[in-house]
C-alpha cells in the first residue's frame, strides 16, 4: 500500500472494503467526527455493511470513534498503511466511504470529468453554491491544461466550463491573463500555483472538503492540525517564548524570563548628544545609530567597535534605513537633506535634496530597486538606488513611511493624525485613509512579516495594530508614554513574538504581540527612550537608543556590560 507524495493515504486504504460515508438512516446528528448511527440504537453500518458494536464508552472525555479515525488517518499520513488496515479491522471503525475515496482518487488523479460527477454522492454541508464548487475543480482543469500547453482545449474551458459558471468576473479576468504566459514556470510564477505535480490537487480538495461533512470527509492531516492548535494554545500562555522550535508534545510548555533579552549586556556611549535612531543590518552583523551630534556611527556587532564616523550633516540627524543588501545606507537629517553612504568604505555617495522642509522619514524597498523619503511637507519623493529621482508622489505632511516586506503597500502617518497606505505598484493612485477617532500623533510605523498589520506609536499611551486592508484597530499595546516627541516602536523576537517601544518616562515596554498583554517595563536609560531595534538574525538580541547619549544593547546573558573604548567613557553609573 503506497502513500501519494503529498501525504495524502492511497486509494487501497480509502477504498478498504466495507468503508462508507458514515451516513445513517433514521435519526442522525452531524458534528465535526460525530458517527453517524441508524436509528437511535447505535447499530453501525459503513457501505451497508455491519459493524458489531462497541461499547459506548468514551477515550477521556473525547468521542471513541472519533480519535480512532483521527488515528487511522494519521497512521496513513505517516506511511503506516499496514497499520491503519489492521486498526480499521480491530476496530469496526472505516476511514472514509467508497464514494468520498473514490472522489479523492479522482482529484489526485486529475480525472475532473469523473470528479465532477462525484460531486452529488458527497454529504454536502450547509447549502454552498454547487457552481462554486465546480468552478474550483474546472479553475484547476485550466491551469492543468495551460501547464502542458494545451492552450487551444484551456480556452475551450475557460469559455464553455468556467465562465457560464457566473463567478467572480474578476477572476475570470484574471485567468484570461494568464493565457500570455511565456512558459509554464512563468504560469506558475502568475499564477502563484505549483502545478499538477505540486501541492495544487491537494489544495483543491482540501478546498472542496470544507463544504462536505467532516464526519463524512475527515479534513486532511486532522490530527496534525489540532496538534498546532494546542501548540499555538500553549505559546500563546508563554509569556516570555522566544524560539522558532516548535515545543515538545510530551511535555506542557513554559519558556522563564532567562529566554527574554531582558539585561543590558553593552552599553555605548560614543554620541555626543541625544540618539535618535539605532538600526541592524539585515544580516544581523552591523547597527548603525544615528544622533543630534550630527554623525552617523556603525558599529562591528560582534566586538562592537566602531566600523565608521560619518558626519556630512549640519543638524541633527534623525533616522537612517540600510538598503536590503546592507550595501548602501540612507541618513535624513534636520538639516533639509538625505544622504546616501556606502557601508564598505563609510563614503558619502550622494547628497540628495536641499529641500523646504526636514526630511521625516526613509525606507527602502524590498527588492533594493528604490527607497522612498517622506518630509514635513506635502509631498515624497521616490528614487532609484544610486540616488537619482523617480518620481514625486503628492501627500501630507509626514512623520513616518515604511514599505510592507511583500512590497505592495506603502503606509505613512501624517500630522493630521491619520494612516495613509498607498499602492506601492502604482504610487499615483489616492491612497486608503484611515483614522482613529481621538487617538492622537501617529508616529513610528512597525510592519509585521506577513504584511497584513501596521503597528504604531501614538500619543494616546498605547500603540495599536492596524489591519491593512480595511484599518481596523484588531490590538493595543497600553502604557508606554508619548505626549511630544517621535517614538519608534519594533516587532521582534524568533518568531516575532514581541512589540516593544521606547517611551518618554525612560523604561522600555514589552508586550506579548498575541494578546497584547504587557510583560515588562524595563529600565536603564536616563531620558526618553527614543528609538529600539531587533536584531532581525539574533532572537536573543535588540538595541535601544535614547536622550541620555546612550546606545543599549540588550540580551538573554547575565553579563557585566564592557566599557572599552567610547563606552561610557565618564565611568559614571549605569
Amino acid at each position: 500500500m503506497q502513500t501519494e507524495s503529498n501525504g495524502v493515504t492511497s486509494n487501497s486504504l480509502l477504498s478498504h472494503p466495507g468503508a462508507s460515508s458514515g451516513t445513517s438512516n433514521g435519526n442522525t446528528k452531524s458534528t465535526n467526527g460525530t458517527s453517524h448511527t441508524n436509528g437511535t440504537t447505535g447499530g453501525k453500518f459503513w457501505a451497508g455493511e455491519p459493524i458489531k458494536d462497541e461499547p459506548q464508552s468514551d477515550y477521556h472525555g473525547h468521542d471513541r470513534e472519533e480519535v480512532t479515525r483521527l488515528i487511522i488517518q494519521t497512521l496513513g499520513d505517516l506511511g503506516y498503511n499496514r497499520a491503519a488496515d489492521l486498526l480499521q479491522t480491530e476496530s469496526g471503525f472505516k476511514l472514509e466511504s467508497i464514494e468520498v475515496a473514490r472522489f479523492r482518487r479522482a482529484v489526485l488523479g486529475g480525472e475532473w470529468n469523473e470528479a465532477e460527477d462525484l460531486l452529488d454522492d458527497l454529504e454536502i454541508d450547509r447549502n454552498p453554491d454547487i457552481n462554486a464548487l465546480l468552478f474550483i475543480l474546472r479553475q484547476q482543469k485550466f491551469l492543468e491544461l495551460l501547464e502542458i500547453q494545451e492552450v487551444t482545449k484551456a480556452l475551450h474551458v475557460l469559455r464553455n466550463e468556467l465562465t457560464p459558471l457566473r463567478q467572480s468576473t474578476e477572476k475570470l479576468h484574471f485567468l484570461s491573463s494568464l493565457m500570455m504566459f511565456r512558459s509554464p514556470e512563468d504560469l506558475k510564477r502568475q499564477a502563484k500555483w505549483d502545478g499538477a505535480r505540486g501541492t495544487s490537487r491537494s489544495e483543491v480538495l482540501d478546498e472542496i472538503s470544507k463544504y462536505i461533512l467532516p464526519a463524512s470527509m475527515i479534513p486532511q492531516h486532522r490530527l496534525a492540525t489540532l496538534l498546532h492548535h494546542v501548540k499555538r494554545e500553549q505559546l500563546a500562555k508563554c509569556l516570555y517564548h522566544n524560539s522558532d522550535k516548535s515545543p515538545s508534545l510530551y511535555t506542557d510548555h513554559a519558556c522563564s524570563i532567562q529566554e527574554f533579552p531582558s539585561t543590558t549586556t553593552e552599553l555605548l556611549s560614543d554620541h555626543s548628544d541625544e540618539v535618535y535612531c539605532v538600526k541592524f543590518s539585515h544580516d544581523g552583523t552591523r547597527m548603525a545609530t544615528a544622533s543630534k551630534d550630527k554623525t552617523i556611527i556603525i558599529w562591528d556587532v560582534e566586538t562592537w567597535d566602531l566600523i565608521h564616523v560619518m558626519a556630512p550633516h549640519t543638524d541633527d540627524v534623525t533616522y537612517l534605513d540600510w538598503s536590503p543588501d546592507d550595501k548602501r545606507l540612507t541618513s535624513c537629517s534636520k538639516d533639509k537633506t538625505a544622504r546616501l553612504y556606502d557601508t564598505e568604505t563609510g563614503e558619502q555617495i550622494k547628497l540628495i535634496g536641499q529641500f523646504e522642509e526636514p526630511v521625516s522619514s526613509i525606507c527602502w524597498a524590498p527588492n533594493g530597486q528604490s527607497f522612498v523619503l517622506s518630509f514635513l511637507d506635502e509631498y515624497m519623493l521616490q528614487y532609484d538606488p544610486s540616488g537619482e529621482l523617480i518620481q514625486r508622489i503628492p501627500s501630507k505632511r509626514l512623520y513616518d513611511v515604511k514599505i510592507t516586506p511583500d512590497g505592495t503597500k506603502l503606509v505613512v502617518t501624517c500630522t493630521h493624525h491619520k494612516m495613509h497606505v498607498y499602492n506601492f505598484q502604482n504610487l499615483g493612485q489616492s491612497p486608503t485613509v484611515y483614522s482613529f477617532g481621538s487617538i492622537e500623533n501617529l508616529t513610528g510605523i512597525s510592519l509585521t512579516k506577513d504584511s497584513k498589520y501596521a503597528v504604531i506609536n501614538t500619543g494616546a499611551g498605547e500603540l495599536i495594530m492596524v489591519d491593512l486592508e480595511n484599518g481596523e484597530i484588531v490590538k493595543r499595546f497600553v502604557g508606554q508614554v508619548q505626549n511630544q516627541f517621535v517614538i519608534r516602536g519594533c516587532l521582534g523576537g524568533a518568531d516575532e513574538n514581541f512589540v516593544l517601544s521606547g517611551s518618554e518616562d525612560s523604561t522600555i515596554y514589552v508586550w506579548k504581540k498575541e494578546t497584547g498583554e504587557l510583560i515588562e517595563k524595563l529600565a536603564g536609560h536616563n531620558g526618553i527612550v527614543n528609538c529600539v531595534h531587533w536584531n532581525p538574525v539574533n532572537p536573543y538580541m535588540f538595541a535601544s537608543s535614547g536622550d541620555d547619549r546612550t546606545i543599549r544593547i540588550w540580551s538573554r546573558t547575565r553579563a557585566i556590560p564592557k566599557f572599552s573604548k567610547g563606552k561610557r567613557r565618564d565611568g559614571s553609573a549605569w
